[in-house]
């Protein structure tokens, strides 16, 4: 009896034993979950870091260097507006060429009108020279064609050079010039009306320079200003201001207006449609009086 009282007990320390060896499974389950549950959340953690700097980074890359590229591509030019190169200059003033081009050869006809003294709607005033021309609307481009010097040919052969100084309205076409009855009668007999023409630019010959007149009303609160006699086309007319030069609007009557003050009186800058610049100092505000320069644009 003793001997299997003694296996008996020892058989069941050694189940115990056994017992406390083997894996439990409640353990193990929890665990086993939140490894589970972890790796989700790593790997959701994971798809959320590539998208969310994703976007911003995009919109970061595209956007923001493209607006400091436009930023610092903008500033240069601003910066050079006041004093730029003749390079720079030509190619600045080209879009402001207007339908009138160096080089270009236009086709129209050519009516005849009194010219009176000389004066048109340029606003150049009086002249004793009446080789003048109105330019329809559509050329005539808000006083674009003021002072440009012409070279009209009839289909007869004869020519002449006249200077544009007025606007001729509709119904003249575009290519049309209402040329003064003097002017006309050197290409074809007034009875005869209208001829066919071919015209283009020119720079000619001149030993005149360039006025500026203030027009009526002018004051250092309100301003208008315009250049006579010059050789070739104003493509732009800009004042000087405690910021720069500043670029002031044209009329259709030919002056350029500033509508605040701001560069009345001061120096003042002109580019001709070749792009070629010139400053002129010492115009002092003094209405409807045409105060001669020294300076001229370059023949082309």
């Amino acid at each position: 009896m003793l001997g299997t009282t003694v296996g008996l007990t020892a058989a069941g320390v050694l189940a115990y034993l056994l017992m406390g060896l083997l894996p439990d499974r409640k353990a193990d389950a929890t665990p086993a979950a939140a490894t589970s549950a972890a790796s989700a959340q790593v790997r959701a953690g994971n798809t959320a870091d590539k998208d969310t700097p994703s976007t911003p980074a995009t919109a970061t890359g595209t956007s923001t260097p493209t607006a400091g590229a436009s930023t610092t591509a903008a500033r240069p030019s601003a910066n050079a507006t006041p004093r730029p190169s003749r390079t720079a200059s030509t190619e600045a003033a080209a879009p402001s060429t207007g339908r009138i081009r160096p080089g270009a050869t236009y086709r129209g006809v050519a009516t005849a009108y009194e010219a009176g003294d000389g004066n048109g709607a340029c606003l150049f005033g009086p002249s004793s020279d009446l080789m003048i021309a109105a330019m329809n609307t559509t050329d005539y481009e808000t006083s674009r064609a003021c002072g440009a010097y012409v070279r009209v040919r009839a289909d007869n052969g004869a020519s002449i050079t006249v200077r544009i100084t007025n606007e001729c309205p509709a119904p003249c076409a575009p290519g049309q010039l209402d040329l003064s009855q003097q002017a006309f009668a050197k290409l074809a007999p007034l009875e005869v009306g209208r001829t066919p023409i071919t015209w283009s630019l020119l720079s000619p010959s001149t030993s005149d320079t360039i006025s500026v007149r203030y027009k009526t009303g002018s004051s250092p609160y309100w301003c208008a200003l315009q250049a006579i006699g010059h050789r070739n086309p104003v493509a732009r007319l800009e004042v000087r201001t405690g910021n720069g030069w500043r670029q002031l609007p044209r009329t259709d009557y030919n002056y350029f207006v500033s509508a605040d003050g701001r560069g009345c009186g001061s120096a003042i800058r002109l580019t001709d449609i070749y792009g070629e610049q010139l400053t002129i100092s010492g115009i002092a505000i003094r209405p409807n009086v045409e105060q001669p320069t020294q300076v001229q644009f370059a023949r082309h």
